[in-house]
């Protein structure tokens, strides 16, 4: 029983697994926020909550992909400006640039209507951000994206028009990579107003991958147009034992004044193989009115929740049984290659409709939540038509991913580097109308690849292999359900689960 008075705690992250770049608003006493969702539909999560630890998936602001962007869907800055919601966001333009989009809605949840490009630099434009002036003007924030041809990386401030979708004026530059922790890179500006002064959140260095070097800077003004001044102390949120490459997030204030900020670092225990995961820390002043996190040690562990609710246990446990009439919220499929499927009698139908005969032609997936975990499927042998192959894979990409799949009263084990394709095993020859599949990983990178006629008692497959080189730069591994090999392929599957290898044992 909780004692009277006892502080609750939470754990961070407090956005599980692949959430880059997030951001979030306060609309009366619910929080909403978004993630980076790169090359994976559908774009940009929307993700609810009433007490910032507890988080709960509540839709997406593009169902299906923009149609004038094909790829490169990063940093959606939510924002709310005169009763109606924007999402700033970065998609590449159809044989041009990155370019900062806007979408608006008159509800923060949606539904969203894209209102395509605003900006779009030759070197590339991205991680947008409002801000409303001392005047009450309201601007966009990005920054151009220099260090892609080596240059320096301006961050720029534009005023927007009245409904905030269109860009008007000049660009001022309010800052660029000058110091030397910042590395090639300074961008993911977030401008928060408290009394007199503007302080403009920035990260510098390398975002991604096993040699970032990611951290957290501020600089502040007393107009939006500067002159800015960096902080002596930068960078205020860096590596510490437990994260590392913390930065790219925004600031709201709760309902009691509080400052607190949403954003991204790698698990040291999980490394690159979880993502970037969404972390929260409470942003507070000193007396010279420079903002601290953490007393700059770092990000935290485990410390007191805002509102003394408790964090639940249970969050990084996924399992789906595809009984509803819909595919939960969650699931995902590379952007270019949205896949067709049904629900029926209780079974997910994933249809290839590419014309594709490769074995990855048609990807459901989900997330990985942690470096230790297992993933299960039931899939129907039986119904498969000839050449049909339905697998259960860690997804890296097109080219670099692990797996089971069925085929012909056969399973067989493959791994795929570089897009060459290599057979881990012999093909093992099943007589049951349908099989368990199972992929079990420690630290992210070691899979082992089994399977059952029973859910209960295992046979290897495969033995434990070292994927190290799977994730893209910038993305982590899913568990991939999947169908193809012949044009026509159907894979039909009655259960699937993603759980932590402790919860399984």
């Amino acid at each position: 029983m909780k004692a009277l008075g006892a502080d609750e705690f939470y754990t961070n992250p407090v956005l599980l697994g692949d959430h880059p770049d997030p951001s979030i608003i306060r609309v009366g006493n619910d929080f909403w926020a978004t993630s980076t969702s790169s090359e994976w539909g559908p774009q940009f999560l929307l993700q609810h909550s009433t007490d910032l630890v507890n988080w709960e998936i509540a839709g997406v602001v593009f169902p299906h992909r923009p149609a004038w962007a094909v790829g490169n869907f990063w940093a959606p800055e939510i924002s709310e400006y005169k009763g109606r919601y924007q999402v700033y966001y970065v998609g590449r333009k159809r044989g041009g640039p990155l370019s900062v989009a806007v979408a608006v809605a008159d509800e923060p949840g949606g539904p969203y209507t894209d209102m395509g490009p605003l900006v779009a630099q030759d070197d590339g434009s991205i991680d947008p951000a409002p801000a409303t002036d001392e005047n009450g003007n309201r601007y966009l924030i990005w920054k151009e994206d220099g260090n892609s041809r080596n240059a320096p990386t301006p961050i720029w401030a534009q005023p927007l028009n009245e409904d905030g979708t269109k860009l008007i004026g000049q660009p001022t530059e309010l800052i660029r990579n000058d110091e030397a922790w910042e590395g090639g890179v300074v961008e993911g500006p977030f401008i928060l107003r408290r009394g007199d002064w503007f302080y403009l959140f920035y990260s510098g260095n390398g975002c991604c991958g096993t040699h970032c070097h990611y951290a957290l800077g501020v600089a502040r003004s007393h107009k939006l147009l500067g002159p800015w001044q960096k902080d002596p102390a930068n960078p205020i949120l860096a590596a510490n034992t437990a994260w590392e490459c913390p930065g790219h997030g925004s600031v709201v204030m709760d309902q009691r004044g509080r400052y607190w900020f949403l954003y991204h670092a790698y698990s040291v225990a999980g490394s690159i193989f979880t993502g970037r995961e969404g972390m929260l820390d409470e942003v507070k002043f000193g007396a010279d009115d420079w903002p601290m996190i953490n007393d700059g040690t770092g990000p935290s562990v485990r410390t007191i929740s805002p509102f003394g609710i408790a964090q639940q246990t249970n969050r990084s446990v996924f399992m789906d049984d595809f009984s509803e009439n819909k595919l939960r919220l969650g699931w995902q499929w590379p952007q270019d290659r949205e896949p067709s499927y049904r629900l029926e009698k209780d079974h997910l139908l994933l249809h290839n409709n590419s014309g594709d005969t490769n074995l990855l032609a048609a990807v459901l997936a989900r997330p990985v939540t942690g470096a230790d975990y297992v993933a299960t499927t039931l899939v129907e042998n039986r119904d498969l038509k000839p050449g049909s192959m339905a697998g259960l894979w860690a997804y890296g990409d097109s080219k670099n991913s692990m797996g089971l799949v069925v085929s012909e009263n056969k399973i067989f084990a493959w791994r795929q580097d570089k897009g060459t394709w290599h057979q881990l095993a012999s093909p093992q020859t099943i007589s049951q109308s349908r099989i368990y599949l199972r992929l079990v990983t420690h630290h992210g990178f070691d899979f082992q690849l089994s399977t059952s006629e029973d859910g209960k008692t295992w046979k290897n497959i495969a033995g434990t292999s070292d994927t190290k080189d799977l994730p893209p730069w910038d993305r982590s591994v899913r568990v991939a359900l999947t169908a193809g090999g012949a044009t026509n392929a159907v894979g039909e599957f009655e259960s699937f689960s993603l759980v932590p290898l402790a919860a399984s044992n």
